[in-house]
């Protein structure tokens, strides 16, 4: 049986972290928060961090807010629910869904303009993921959003894993990995999608979160490499 409310005792926080969820008690609250997270851009490698790591380091990237969404959502008392979109080559983008008054919205954590939080007015999870897709980019400026999933219950793995752990959650990629994916757009249509003009590319250079230059100086050894 599914609980409909996550306690302290169910997610395995202290009263402290759990503190932090239980004031999170709107969408708008809990999408402020997570924006207010630094970004995670992985300088020590790939990361899918619990909760309980975000709330201590501060820091998160997509998946990482988007658990941090879903958990404070079933805090207060609704499903814990991500999203996941696939793209083509590119990365995939996972957030959290939640509904109001019979339409979907969506919780991002997110660097650019394109991928943030969708409002509640989305009839269906199609036409939410379809939101993303004219902003869904990758560095040569094609539009790259092809596929978004049945929405995954986080009830399903243990908060051990994902809430209180330690250790990377990969538990959560695999199962979103492995969950029933749909088309966005059939082949015919991608044919006649253009890419980004050069007013959409220099707006999308403006980050929330500057680049450290660590991995700045690790995308210019990447880009001489090439040449």
């Amino acid at each position: 049986m599914r609980k409909r409310f996550a306690r302290a005792s169910d997610l395995g926080l202290t009263a402290r972290e759990f503190a932090v969820l239980r004031r999170l008690d709107t969408p708008q609250k809990t999408q402020a928060f997570v924006h207010g997270l630094r970004q995670n851009f992985e300088l020590d490698g790939q990361s899918c961090r619990p909760v309980r790591e975000v709330l201590r380091t501060r820091r998160a990237h997509c998946i990482e807010g988007a658990m941090l969404a879903a958990a404070a959502l079933w805090v207060h008392g609704e499903p814990p629910l991500l999203l996941d979109m696939r793209a083509e080559r590119d990365y995939d983008h996972v957030v959290a869904v939640f509904r109001r008054h019979g339409r979907w919205g969506a919780i991002s954590k997110t660097n650019g303009i394109g991928l943030r939080g969708r409002d509640p007015v989305y009839q269906s999870l199609r036409e939410l993921a379809m939101s993303y897709f004219h902003e869904y980019t990758n560095r040569r400026d094609h539009k790259t959003l092809r596929e978004y999933s049945i929405p995954f219950d986080l009830r399903r793995v243990d908060t051990s894993l994902w809430v209180s752990g330690k250790k990377n959650c990969w538990e959560v990629c695999e199962e979103l990995d492995d969950l029933r994916h749909f088309r966005l757009v059939s082949r015919r249509h991608l044919k006649a999608v253009t890419r980004r003009d050069p007013f959409e590319r220099s707006v999308n250079r403006h980050l929330q979160y500057p680049r450290p230059r660590a991995l700045v100086e690790k995308m210019q050894a990447r880009l001489k490499r090439r040449k």
